[in-house]
């Protein structure tokens, strides 16, 4: 994919065709200096854009030339984002927080409940914490929580950004340990990181530096299926 922003008569390459293939189940790390491309590649792989040529699958289907509707829709149902900021809603409960994407998905009331539950187990989250407010739970909590709503539509690619930024070194280390274990259960996750301690999480480490890639290591985890490509 190339990503070229025009300002005025300059033009800004962002992104020099770069080609990235994550298989189904794989947990891949992306790191990057400020400036490097690395907030643009994720936000195409977010589809919260789309590349200026070039083209990018999920799950077989190219959505690199989907219209605006058509891209909100694929984001809803293919991406689950974890945010460095939580981005809960404040004062409101766990459990609406996690069946937040499912409302706006029109999925019915009971199976809201069976999946969020599903969601927040799978995120490591105590039964006795789905009716707290956000407000009242720790930050290591509140990661695991934006981690559930991530996974409760069934998305083809979890895409974490900077997830454990605002978390201390043990907390930080337990949200990485929750992202194995999803991988391990056959989750594909993209994590952006520019902290190396942090990537050496994931099966595969790749570099962008001056908007290209280049490959730090081979993955360890066997990878099934087809997932995202770039």
């Amino acid at each position: 994919m190339v990503k070229t922003y025009v300002t005025g008569d300059s033009y800004t390459l962002a992104l020099k065709g770069v080609s990235l293939s994550v298989q189904e189940g794989e947990f891949v790390a992306i790191m990057g200096p400020s400036g490097s491309g690395k907030s643009t590649l994720m936000n195409l792989l977010g589809l919260l854009d789309t590349p200026t040529s070039g083209t990018y699958h999920i799950r077989g289907v190219d959505v690199s030339s989907l219209g605006q509707s058509e891209l909100a829709e694929a984001r809803s149902r293919e991406i689950g984002f974890v945010f460095q900021s939580f981005n809960l809603l404040p004062r409101t409960s766990i459990m609406r927080n996690v069946s937040l994407p499912m409302i706006y998905a029109h999925v019915p009331d009971r199976e809201r409940h069976d999946r969020a539950v599903a969601a927040m187990t799978a995120a490591g989250l105590a039964p006795e914490l789905y009716y707290k407010l956000s407000n009242q739970i720790s930050g290591g909590q509140m990661q695991r929580v934006a981690i559930a709503r991530a996974l409760v539509n069934d998305p083809a690619l979890i895409l974490a950004d900077e997830p454990t930024g605002n978390l201390d070194t043990v907390t930080g280390d337990f949200i990485l340990a929750t992202f194995e274990k999803l991988c391990d259960a056959g989750r594909t996750i993209v994590l952006i990181t520019h902290e190396p301690e942090v990537a050496a999480h994931a099966d595969r480490v790749v570099h962008i530096r001056d908007g290209v890639l280049t490959e730090a290591a081979v993955p360890e985890r066997v990878a099934v299926g087809s997932g995202v490509s770039a």
